[in-house]
């Protein structure tokens, strides 16, 4: 990884690079920070998105999209109730973030609109939602602009619910007992396939 292009010295270019290879990897920018602390270098989430930005290593999917659809559904394993966020690209497909929760709250809602916002460029997107209340009131306490949508461009983020709940019935009847953690892992893994097969 060539880091000319970061001039300043301040941080070992080695660090810089595994900051850089953190948040590549989909660690969000105040993990990646955390990350860093641990090998004494305490730098903000702004200075690590600079880097990214600078070193011009943005992954392909990393576009700054015009719209998102974003939704929340019910899926179960081994007899426990989850809640499932999801941000699709509608244009290409793509899982922007995805996330498990144990129940669906406002704040857990904004909590995943500030993990999203932290991935990607999305304030100037128009976000697709439902009549789901939660959604629109977490997105205006974000000054973010929403669109209600029931077909249409919405539709890519249920065609993405359809086929994870799909194998989630299968990893539920294969991983007896699975922890909310493991779900969560096998999720981040299934976005990175996905969006790798679209």
């Amino acid at each position: 990884m060539n880091l000319t292009v970061v001039e300043r010295e301040r941080t070992p270019h080695r660090l810089m690079e595994v900051g850089i290879r953190l948040h590549l990897a989909g660690l969000l920018l105040s993990n990646t920070v955390r990350e860093l602390e641990k090998f004494g270098v305490e730098r903000s989430r702004k200075a690590v998105h600079d880097w990214v930005q600078k070193a011009n290593l943005q992954p392909a999917t990393d576009v700054t999209p015009n719209h998102v659809a974003i939704d929340e559904t019910v899926i179960r394993i081994d007899e426990h109730q989850y809640w499932l966020y999801a941000a699709v690209d509608p244009e290409t497909n793509k899982i922007l973030h995805i996330r498990l929760f144990l129940t669906t709250t406002i704040a857990l809602t904004e909590r995943f609109l500030q993990e999203l916002t932290e991935k990607y460029d999305v304030e100037d997107a128009v976000f697709l939602v439902d009549g789901a209340q939660h959604l629109q009131t977490a997105l205006r306490r974000h000054g973010l602009r929403f669109r209600y949508e029931k077909h249409g461009n919405r539709n890519a983020v249920e065609r993405v619910f359809r086929e994870i709940k799909r194998r989630t019935f299968c990893f539920s009847n294969c991983f007896s007992n699975a922890e909310a953690e493991t779900a969560d892992d096998w999720l981040r893994s299934f976005n990175f396939a996905w969006n790798q097969l679209i």
